[in-house]
């Protein structure tokens, strides 16, 4: 049997009944906290929505940010971040877990702030945006400027009561917001809107300015955020950067084309002043005309001095009349002349001439003197040849009847060498020694062999003084021939085999 349950006044709840009472006493009695703590696994959804944690060096408290909120922060939460979160705890009975509901989120000091600041200054100048090669020169005297900052401030009155003072120039005014959660975002919006213009209709501005008075770094956090600078960055159109005092530092100024210390400091680099220039365009023209004067002066002058140089022209011209006059009479005598010099001197070389005759002559006498010549040349060169050739003829009988003696004396000598070369060849021969009765024993290819090259079978051919024969060996070693004493012997060679 089971035992019945002691009585108690301890009240018994359900777990749904103890998860509600929980959930409403957090959300009642921390209906609205600050939390400062850095922020650690920071994710974004797909929803919009934000989850991460705060923690410090004893806890660690899950929160979360609806995607409502998030788009309110401000602020670009990251890992490693100090913040103080404003906002609400509930809890999540499904798992026995609570957490913070985050409304607001604020960097935790201005340490952090500059932490930030530095953070995302080394992290955009890595990627190029603040490189002096990407900056464009101001235009000297812009047409039309266009002015982004609040419209009810200082500033604006300020740029264009020091434009009015320079050089009265068109403002075109972009109203934006310079502090706040918004401010970022309708200023990158304002330099785009700017770059955009189209062609006709409202004038596209020569040169911007960005600008906003003096505060603290949480006032001017709004030109540090990374929108803006990547905007001032993208802008086509020159860009002059001119927030706070000439203390204050925002990312703006190094990525814009050029950085103003103060607002008023801004107008004043847009445009040069006009009663200088009028003075500076006065002096050049005073100059101009000066200079225009010297130069006539100078040139007057010269040309004055030259033209005393110059003789007269009515007696140049005389001169050159009379040296006319009397180049045309010399040359009325001078085809006459020339033609009488040229016969005479015709006359006088047709004088050297000798006739032809005279000259036909002279040549067929040299050419029978010279046939004569030849011919007696010719005379002596066959008498020299044919003694010549009657001196070689009889040398030539000489050395005949001499070489038919030589000849028979050469055979001789040659007959008697080569009797003498046979009987010395005979001598050496091995024939002699068959001669008397040794024999030669070759194999069958025809190399001498002795008896230890003796095997049965073997063929051998032996030659004898009168012929050769054939053998076949029967042993396989020859036997070894005793020598025979003095006086032994028949007289005849005994076998070999």
């Amino acid at each position: 049997m089971t035992e019945p349950r002691a009585a108690t006044n301890v009240p018994e709840f359900s777990v749904a009944e103890l998860s509600g009472a929980l959930k409403r006493t957090v959300e009642e009695t921390f209906a609205h906290v600050r939390v400062r703590g850095e922020i650690s696994g920071f994710k974004r959804h797909s929803s919009g929505h934000l989850y991460f944690a705060l923690k410090d060096a004893d806890a660690v408290l899950d929160a979360v940010c609806w995607r409502g909120q998030a788009a309110k922060l401000g602020i670009a939460a990251e890992d490693g971040m100090e913040v103080i979160a404003t906002g609400r705890l509930t809890t999540y009975p499904g798992r026995s877990k609570y957490q913070m509901v985050v409304e607001r989120m604020e960097l935790a000091g201005q340490g952090a702030l500059l932490k930030l600041l530095e953070d995302r200054r080394r992290k955009l100048a890595a990627e190029g945006l603040f490189e002096q090669a990407r900056k464009r020169p101001i235009p000297f005297l812009p047409q039309v400027i266009g002015v982004i900052t609040s419209p009810t401030g200082a500033v604006i009155r300020d740029i264009l009561h020091r434009l009015a003072d320079r050089f009265p120039r068109r403002v075109l005014l972009w109203p934006v917001a310079v502090q706040g959660d918004a401010a970022a975002a309708q200023i990158a919006a304002a330099i785009a809107g700017f770059n955009a213009l189209p062609a006709h209709g409202v004038p596209r501005p020569d040169v911007l300015i960005v600008a906003r008075g003096g505060g603290s770094v949480e006032d001017l956090w709004a030109f540090n955020e990374e929108i803006v600078v990547r905007a001032a960055a993208a802008s086509v159109i020159p860009l002059i950067s001119a927030v706070g005092h000439e203390t204050d530092t925002t990312l703006i100024d190094f990525a814009a084309d050029l950085r103003a210390p103060t607002p008023t400091a801004a107008a004043e680099k847009a445009v040069p002043v006009r009663a200088e220039l009028i003075a500076t365009v006065a002096d050049c023209s005073a100059r101009l005309v000066g200079a225009m004067a010297r130069g006539l002066e100078e040139r007057r002058t010269r040309l004055h001095h030259l033209s005393r140089a110059l003789p007269n022209p009515r007696r140049v011209i005389d001169d050159a009349t009379l040296k006319l006059d009397d180049r045309a009479e010399r040359l009325k005598l001078a085809l006459p002349n020339l033609l009488h010099r040229r016969q005479a001197e015709l006359d006088k070389l047709s004088a050297l001439l000798r006739h032809p005759r005279e000259l036909l002559a002279t040549k067929s006498h040299q050419l029978d003197s010279l046939s004569t010549r030849l011919n007696h040349a010719l005379k002596s060169a066959l008498q020299g040849e044919k003694a010549r050739l009657d001196r070689s003829g009889l040398k030539l009988d000489q050395t005949g009847g001499r070489l038919a003696p030589a000849m028979t004396r050469l055979l001789g000598e040659q007959a008697r060498r080569l009797e003498g070369a046979a009987k010395l060849l005979e001598s050496y021969s091995y024939k002699n020694v068959l001669a008397r009765g040794f024999a030669v024993i070759r194999d069958d290819a025809g190399t001498l062999v002795s008896a230890a090259d003796a095997v049965a079978g073997a063929v051998w051919s032996i030659e004898f003084k009168d012929g050769k024969t054939e053998v076949a060996v029967g042993h396989s070693a020859a036997p070894r021939l005793k020598p025979k004493g003095k006086g032994e012997g028949d007289g005849r060679q005994g076998s070999l085999l």
